[in-house]
């Protein structure tokens, strides 16, 4: 195939905002969340085009070569890939599977805040990043996101025992017995999920090793309200509000599902659904002071340690002044040094 069609190609999978300029005014709005989803009577859904899209093209002065990968071309699951181009003492780097956030309504592994976000990563951190652009809903409900993360794994564990060749050259560069589920909201509650799925099939995962997983403000919650969901003052164009984040439950959700659904209230039940993450080695909860999930996402943290009855194995680190999705949307100076502590903890926990 010429690298001309193979361009044009990866443009078809990088640039999915389905956005209708000449929608008639009489169709009924069921669910909306103002400038990111109105989701219509009729099935119609409009995702306005609020964060730009981007190509994997990297300039050189980054260190990092980046680019984009089929994974079902039947469902239109595709992967962007960050890898560093010069290897630490020439040793082979630790795989993080990344899922971007976005209420699992809205999102790209494209969008330019995720683009600038792994590469950074990627770059300090010194891993190679798989981020992950897996369906949404309402088109796509949930399980159907974990199902993809899944079968990410998969396809990646096809591809290592095939060994590599010229078109996936960079498995040559990655240590398989080092890999994490990453992801922030959302996508840290795809990461959370896929990673118990994964539990009952770790003799079937080789060679691939799940080290650990690294849940970034992890989008849970439940039918109860608490306290930081009820008076965490958010400002007025907040990346998370609680009308925004319960009208993505109803998105995402099966139907007849609540909040208190073990996809969205993991620790309903006293936590049982939690059991099944007991073989993972690590988990790196990283949590936002200002966030209205702070309070969920400390008591997932102390139910799980509970459950599991291993103190070692939830570790969470409280970042100060600063609200949810702040390391991709925010560019204050606050955030940015924030940014930069994240980075620093993630890349302190995929190289124990």
């Amino acid at each position: 195939m010429s690298s001309f069609m193979r361009k044009r190609r990866m443009a078809a999978i990088t640039y999915d905002p389905k956005i209708n300029k000449e929608t008639p005014q009489h169709r009924v709005i069921l669910q909306e969340i103002e400038g990111l989803i109105k989701v219509f009577k009729d099935g119609h859904v409009e995702r306005p085009q609020i964060v730009p899209n981007v190509t994997s093209k990297l300039p050189n002065e980054l260190g990092v070569t980046s680019s984009d990968m089929v994974i079902d071309r039947y469902t239109n699951i595709w992967a962007r890939l960050y890898v560093p181009k010069i290897l630490c003492q020439g040793n082979k780097l630790p795989l993080l599977i990344y899922f971007h956030g976005g209420g699992f309504c809205v999102g790209s592994a494209s969008w330019i805040c995720y683009h600038e976000f792994l590469v950074k990563l990627a770059s300090i951190a010194n891993c190679v990043i798989m981020s992950v652009n897996y369906r949404l809903a309402p088109e796509n409900p949930l399980p159907r996101a974990y199902d993809d993360g899944v079968k990410t794994i998969a396809w990646v564990r096809q591809k290592v025992l095939l060994s590599a060749n010229e078109d996936y050259w960079w498995l040559n560069k990655v240590d398989f017995s080092s890999t994490f589920l990453v992801g922030d909201s959302a996508g840290g509650n795809i990461a959370h999920n896929v990673a118990i799925r994964l539990c009952s099939k770790i003799g079937d995962l080789k060679p691939i090793t799940l080290k650990g997983t690294i849940l970034i403000q992890p989008f849970f919650g439940g039918e109860s309200r608490t306290y930081s969901e009820k008076y965490t003052a958010q400002l007025p164009r907040s990346a998370l509000t609680l009308a925004s984040a319960d009208t993505y439950w109803r998105l995402a959700l099966p139907t007849g599902a609540n909040r208190d659904h073990p996809w969205c209230n993991p620790i309903a039940n006293e936590g049982e659904y939690l059991v099944n993450i007991r073989d993972i080695p690590g988990i790196l909860v990283c949590i936002s002071e200002l966030d209205i999930l702070r309070d969920w996402n400390l008591e997932f943290c102390a139910t799980l340690n509970r459950v599991v009855g291993n103190k070692k194995l939830v570790e969470y680190v409280m970042f100060k002044g600063v609200g949810h999705a702040f390391q991709v949307l925010n560019k204050s100076q606050i955030a940015q040094a924030r940014t930069t502590d994240l980075i620093e903890h993630i890349k302190a926990f995929i190289g124990r």
